[in-house]
């Protein structure tokens, strides 16, 4: 019986790997574990490297090309056996003994996700301390999900919330929220942080910009996910009105004789009815898929955590 599944997402970290993987298993040595690598299109020896370490508790996925990280920890949650899920970087950066004193915690305080706060962080000022505050401060109030830092990789999860995520895209910064989609309960504890000693950063400032158009989407999955109707036909409802009340206003001018023809009004108007209608057609269009996607796969517009039963004692 596997415990824990520890997900590493790996790109050329050849010089990283080794010492990472001796970490882990001095770190997790009085669990039943297993360690999963997923490899992520990596063109140095980072592959071989973990070939030659490969043992029992040791699982590598070969990506046929880079796919990202999101897809990386999809890949790697799907083939995690473990009743808890462990993501992390493979940087060195995370320290794996934080790992049991926070699968210690989730259990304790009955969480579904327990996600790290990195102390002290080692890394660059400007181009990644900046941006991440500035990502952080923005999907925490944006999502109403008040965690402290969404780019920690470092997270212990339950293997049925993990596995129910949905990761896609460039969703893996966004997972508290997409737990908070499923309900889960959730906590932050402070962790190690380590400076980079080998290899390089993936991550650059043009990341905070792509975490902007990812807080659209996880803003319309949170707040209309099962509801598409209510922000297409809203907002087309209100604008073919207003379009509606612009038209008649013209044309009450026209029966009084005043010539309409060429007005800005008149454009606006006319852009308001159309653009409304269009809004209104694509919330129908979009209730109907979503109708088709639980209805033709069986799937459930709810989860349900635990039944409770009440046994009836008969006198």
């Amino acid at each position: 019986m596997i415990e824990v599944s520890v997900v590493i997402c790996v790109f050329n970290e050849e010089g990283n790997v080794v010492p990472l993987v001796e970490k882990l298993r001095s770190s997790l040595k009085n669990l039943p574990y297993e360690l999963i690598f997923v490899d992520d299109g990596s063109t140095d020896q980072t592959l071989s490297r973990l070939t030659l370490l490969k043992e029992a508790d040791l699982k590598i996925i070969e990506f046929r090309r880079n796919y990202g990280q999101s897809a990386a920890i999809a890949a790697g949650i799907e083939w995690a056996r473990g009743e808890w899920i462990v993501t992390m970087d493979g940087d060195l950066q995370n320290d794996p003994s934080d790992i049991p004193r926070m699968l210690e915690m989730a259990k304790s305080k009955n969480l579904d996700l327990l996600a790290g706060i990195r102390q002290n962080r080692k890394d660059g000022f400007i181009l990644r301390k900046i941006p991440s505050k500035i990502a952080n401060f923005l999907i925490r109030n944006a999502s109403g999900v008040h965690l402290s830092d969404y780019g920690c990789t470092l997270k212990v999860m339950k293997a049925d919330l993990a596995k129910h995520l949905g990761i896609y895209g460039e969703l893996h910064r966004f997972i508290p929220v997409l737990a908070d989609l499923e309900g889960a309960r959730m906590d932050e504890t402070p962790v190690l942080h380590h400076s980079r000693q080998s290899g390089n950063s993936k991550y650059g400032i043009n990341r905070t910009m792509r975490v902007l158009s990812d807080l659209l989407l996880i803003l319309y999955l949170k707040k209309f996910r099962h509801k598409p109707m209510h922000l297409f036909g809203g907002w087309g409802v209100l604008m073919a009105m207003i379009g509606t009340f612009i038209m008649f206003y013209l044309l009450a001018e026209k029966i009084a004789g005043h010539d309409i023809w060429g007005r800005p009004i008149l454009i606006l108007g006319t852009i308001l009815v159309v653009t409304g209608l269009q809004l209104i057609v694509l919330g129908i269009l979009s209730e109907m898929q979503l109708r088709t996607y639980y209805e033709s796969q069986g799937k459930k517009v709810y989860r349900i955590r635990k039944v409770h039963s009440v046994r009836e004692e008969t006198l």
